[in-house]
């Protein structure tokens, strides 16, 4: 039987056109683009289409201002590293949030054994940043706020044009984790206000392992990769060019469909919100529903477990999560639904709906039927149900 993926957060499959893009390059054998002969200046050719599509899809000045990596991971790494050492003479704080993606907070405490001083920033009852509370973190030793785009479990989009303006104001280098966001909802780092900004591949179906970041031209940043002089010598290494390719089509339908995209998975959204006080009681939304992504959705059932609900869910064929893929294995509870201020048993019951482009009306009601059954078989065995 075919799994309905609710997880798209975690994976997007290829989109048609990509896959062939990037077959068709692999029947080409491309030659290695820093050759100087003819074959090599095709190769460059290519992926300057390429970062001409990215560019666009995010409205950069310029193509030279997109640097190409190996995900979003990577971006966000050399974001933080690149930008912090690069500017050290001007102060050693940063300025970031409690509900960042562990890429962000892994990067920050590896700075911090170098002397590093990290301000991270609680957010209100709907899981945003506030403004002001930038504002007054910043000091005459601030280098560099990070505040993501949106949140990869609870899906809120942050007002990162606010903060931006302040950062803008203050003279300090502004980086934005857009990973979830960039293919799915309108970017655009002019108005956002954004120094650096990290995105992925895969986020628009383009191929994973794939990902960028942009570089608003003169800022200063370090290299994390010395050797070559590729990407105009800020990543050294040969360019994964079949990649590139891909996620360069992709971009190129990003900015074909980004509308019609977005109506249609926020209506699978709206579906599954509308219907759900049918199927299920005693749940939260972890969402702030006015800026959020229209595909997520965090919703915290009641006296069950989470990881329960998802393996249960799996059986009837649907792929869900409970918490970032890069968390899972972790038995703590979600940082991110704890800033909210949710218990540890809401944060541990917690269902992350991603919905994707092949989702239908039909597959959430399926869902819901589902969720019901294997919600009240777990509370059937849950003491806190029980004795409540």
């Amino acid at each position: 039987m075919t799994i309905i993926n609710f997880d798209h957060i975690s994976y997007n499959p290829l989109l048609p056109e990509v896959k062939k893009a990037m077959i068709e390059a692999i029947n080409k054998d491309y030659h290695n683009p820093s050759s100087m002969h003819k074959a090599g200046e095709q190769s460059a050719e290519v992926i300057e289409k390429a970062r001409a599509a990215v560019a666009q899809l995010i409205h950069a000045d310029s193509p030279k201002e997109i640097v190409f990596t190996s995900g979003g991971t990577e971006s966000v790494n050399y974001a933080i590293k690149g930008g912090v050492m690069a500017n050290t003479e001007k102060g050693t704080h940063v300025v970031t949030s409690n509900i960042e993606h562990n890429a962000v907070i892994r990067s920050l405490k590896r700075l911090k054994s170098s002397g590093l001083q990290v301000t991270s920033l609680p957010v209100d009852e709907n899981g945003r940043v506030r403004p002001k509370d930038v504002a007054d973190a910043i000091t005459d030793k601030t280098i560099l706020v990070s505040i993501m785009h949106s949140n990869n479990e609870t899906g809120t989009i942050q007002p990162i044009e606010e903060i931006g303006k302040i950062t803008r104001e203050k003279k300090v280098l502004f980086h934005c984790d857009a990973v979830d966001s960039v293919g799915i909802v309108p970017v655009n780092v002019q108005t956002l206000n954004v120094d650096l900004l990290s995105f992925a591949s895969n986020t628009f179906y383009g191929p994973t392992g794939m990902g960028g970041l942009y570089v608003r031209r003169g800022t200063r940043i370090f290299p994390l990769l010395d050797g070559g002089v590729q990407e105009n010598n800020k990543r050294a290494g040969t360019e994964n060019l079949i990649g590139i390719i891909g996620m360069g089509k992709a971009a190129e339908l990003a900015v074909q469909h980004i509308n019609t995209q977005y109506d249609h998975l926020l209506k699978l959204k709206n579906t599954l919100l509308n219907k759900l006080p049918d199927y299920i009681n005693e749940y939260l939304i972890n969402t702030d529903l006015k800026h959020s992504l229209p595909h997520v959705v965090s919703i915290s059932i009641k006296y069950i477990e989470g990881e329960s609900v998802v393996l249960m869910l799996d059986e009837d064929n649907f792929a869900v999560s409970t918490k970032s893929a890069c968390a899972t294995g972790s038995l703590r509870a979600s940082h991110v639904l704890l800033s909210l201020g949710l218990s540890h048993a809401d944060a541990q019951g917690t269902l992350v709906l991603a919905f994707g482009l092949e989702n239908t009306a039909d597959d959430v009601m399926k869902f819901l039927s589902s969720l019901k059954n294997v919600v009240t078989t777990l509370r059937n065995m849950s003491p806190l149900y029980k004795n409540k």
